[in-house]
């Protein structure tokens, strides 16, 4: 018997992963592929979203070469991508309208001043932000001539990053499903429905809606790179990683370290709604049975703060320098980094804060500034998990983490530290892919339930707190003035774009 393998495509804010996997979730094939970003205006942040379909075709073709198999033998394909990144195309060519709108981007800070908060977080378990899709639609739709009126007419798409790639693999399904439904501002949480009232409040025509499905269930087949394949799964990347964390049961958390930090707690089949500031949303549905949500807190800057120290300071020529440079010193020196690069996220949600360095003197080195920015996202997962327990009435005993960033060794300790909870890897680190490929082997049967996917489950490595106390609340005192800080430096006027 030919041997059948899942396909994941882990579509993500600075690149595109390609992953086989067999039935016991190990890693046959790897293959990734890096996508530039563009920062046309200081606050803006786009993609080439055409780019990213060649490439995501690159990819696939690359992991069946390397793998050293046929297409025939992909059993079934699962989508995970970066959320709330706004796609528009033409449904007739197929080609975007305009540059995609990134999660990150804040150009929009304008539209969610006057928002009616109560209405939409009632709705939708969303506050307003410029980090939610609905703004960055509404924008495009003002600012691109003659584009409201098409898309009023069915002529203009929008899609999420999975809507997007359904389309291109299918040869035009406009589909999507709930957990990214649930990032738009746009869908009631209740009724897994586009909201029509909030549609009128944002100005978007239904007609350029996709439909909303499950997150594990037969979109339909391939008709592009894998011909006949079916595409069984769509999840938002942070939906897929508490998937493939096998975060199954209410209480059951995992916190993704990537371009950002985003924590996850498994809520059950009944939404609650947040009283500290973080985002209540879709888990999963595995196809006719009930939604599972889920409590979230949104990290924006944690990986994408060790790029910037790479590329933007150049004080390091490669990400994984970071953990001998911090590990050359005991401490911070007093040293706080708060990247509000695109303003705060969770539990604040201050989109006109801006990055601060508080606590500089001579006596601080390079090393102490790569300790900060490694603290940084200790520091803001531990504002989130705070936040996390208040809601969910209950205390975090362990951490499951996953993501590019879980190999840095000393960041783990430093998390463990400033949470005082253990902290654990599983095998496979990219639990983001793992999900998908779970939701879309369970849509075509090549994995009988859920017990048997947490029978792959095996732990890679696990931090437990080696730190006083009482010094780490001393030092998250700090940390929180500092963010007063970010808070309080705003621009009011953002400055005109160099040239």
């Amino acid at each position: 018997m030919t041997e059948r393998y899942v396909l994941a495509l882990d579509q993500g804010t600075t690149s595109t992963r390609c992953i086989l996997f067999d039935r016991r979730a190990t890693v046959v094939a790897v293959v990734r592929g890096e996508h530039p970003q563009s920062y046309p205006r200081p606050g803006w942040v786009e993609h080439d979203a055409a780019r990213i379909w060649r490439d995501v075709q690159k990819l696939i073709r690359r992991a069946l070469r390397d793998a050293r198999i046929e297409a025939r033998q992909v059993a079934a394909i699962g989508i995970a991508n970066q959320r709330e990144t706004v796609v528009l195309w033409d449904r007739a060519t197929g080609v975007p309208v305009a540059p995609a709108i990134v999660w990150q981007d804040t150009r929009t800070d304008h539209l969610v001043a006057g928002l009616d908060a109560g209405l939409i977080t009632e709705r939708t378990g969303l506050p307003p932000a410029t980090y939610f899709s609905a703004t960055k639609v509404q924008w495009l739709l003002a600012n691109v001539d003659g584009l409201l009126e098409r898309a009023a007419r069915g002529e203009v798409l929008f899609g999420t990053m999975d809507s997007w790639l359904i389309w291109n693999l299918t040869g035009g399904a406009h589909l999507t499903d709930v957990t990214n439904a649930s990032r738009t501002m746009l869908m009631d949480l209740r009724t897994l429905d586009w909201d029509q009232e909030l549609l009128d409040l944002f100005g978007i025509p239904r007609a350029m809606l996709p439909a909303i499905r499950s997150s594990s269930e037969v979109y339909g087949t391939a008709d592009a790179v894998l011909p006949g394949v079916p595409i069984a799964a769509a999840v938002g990347d942070q939906q897929a990683a508490l998937f493939g964390q096998t975060c199954f049961a209410p209480g059951e958390a995992k916190c993704t370290y990537g371009t950002g930090g985003f924590l996850l707690m498994n809520t059950g089949t009944t939404p609650v709604r947040s009283r500290h500031g973080l985002i209540t949303t879709v888990g999963y549905r595995i196809g006719d049975e009930k939604p599972v949500y889920a409590l979230e807190g949104s990290i924006a800057t944690a990986g994408s703060l060790v790029q910037w120290f790479r590329d933007g300071l150049g004080l390091i020529s490669t990400a994984s320098e970071i953990e001998t440079l911090a590990g050359g010193v005991t401490d911070n020196g007093g040293c706080y980094i708060v990247p509000a690069f695109s303003g705060l996220f969770a539990p604040h949600w201050h989109s006109e804060a801006r990055g601060v360095i508080v606590g500089l003197t001579s006596y601080i080195t390079k090393g102490h500034l790569a300790r900060a920015v490694l603290e940084a996202t200790g520091w803001q997962t531990r504002d989130v998990v705070d936040a996390m327990n208040a809601d969910a009435g209950l205390a975090l005993t362990t951490l499951n983490v996953d993501g590019g960033m879980t190999a840095d060794n000393l960041l783990m300790q430093i998390v463990a530290d400033v949470l005082g909870v253990p902290v654990a890897r599983p095998m496979v680190a990219e639990t983001v892919s793992l999900g998908a490929a779970y939701a879309a082997g369970l849509a075509v049967g090549y994995w009988s339930d859920l017990r048997d996917l947490r029978g792959n489950r095996h732990r890679a490595g696990r931090w437990t707190p080696a730190r006083d106390p009482v010094q780490v609340a001393r030092e998250y005192e700090n940390w929180q003035r500092a963010v007063q800080s970010a808070v309080f430096f705003t621009l009011r006027d953002d400055p005109p774009p160099t040239k």
